[in-house]
């Protein structure tokens, strides 16, 4: 798992160390989009997917972590199957779930996540050339979490999520490890 900092994909935006503990920590929500994805290996998450995760479960809240459930950490560590290809630097044939450039701009408009978070190798999805949603995200000093593990641990709401950036001066990027704590009190296996 890692941390993509504004900075990433947004010259003048926060750095991996400019990020404040406090934003590190927050609730988080878990919209699954594995059933979508499994049809779909370059699906991308819509404002359609969001809207009617918000009638299940309540509007998101502002400063939430939002996190997407693809499914594809059942994949890991086989690269061919995670990532579409095995072949080392194989960039042209990549196919993985990702955020859609629309979904992530409705979610930095309308409720203003301090972070989103993906269970694949980018927000973006596998052939995306252009990284859309990271450039909206980064834009609006939003930070990304990717290889994000055990998705399928979390309810759709009601956890806190702890991401623990190694804290790397000017750093675009970091690994991080995540702690979810459960509504019960309990954490994740």
């Amino acid at each position: 798992t890692h941390l993509d900092s504004p900075v990433h994909f947004a010259q003048g935006r926060r750095s991996v160390d400019q990020i404040p503990v406090s934003e590190l920590i927050g609730p988080a929500v878990v919209v699954d989009i594995s059933d979508a994805s499994r049809r779909d290996r370059d699906y991308q998450l819509t404002v359609e997917d969001l809207e009617r995760w918000e009638a299940r479960h309540g509007r998101i809240p502002r400063g939430a972590v939002v996190l997407v459930r693809t499914g594809w950490g059942n994949y890991w560590p086989d690269k061919r199957t995670y990532l579409g290809t095995d072949k080392p630097g194989d960039t042209a044939n990549l196919h993985f779930p990702g955020i859609s450039e629309a979904a992530a701009g409705w979610l930095v408009r309308e409720r203003a996540p301090r972070g989103v978070g993906i269970d694949t190798a980018s927000i973006d999805h596998g052939p995306s050339k252009l990284f859309r949603a990271h450039q909206v995200f980064c834009a609006a000093d939003v930070y990304a979490l990717e290889n994000v593990a055990n998705l399928d641990q979390l309810p759709p709401t009601g956890a806190t999520l702890i991401a623990l950036p190694m804290k790397i001066a000017g750093g675009t990027g970091a690994p991080a490890r995540l702690i979810a704590l459960l509504p019960e009190g309990g954490v994740p296996k």
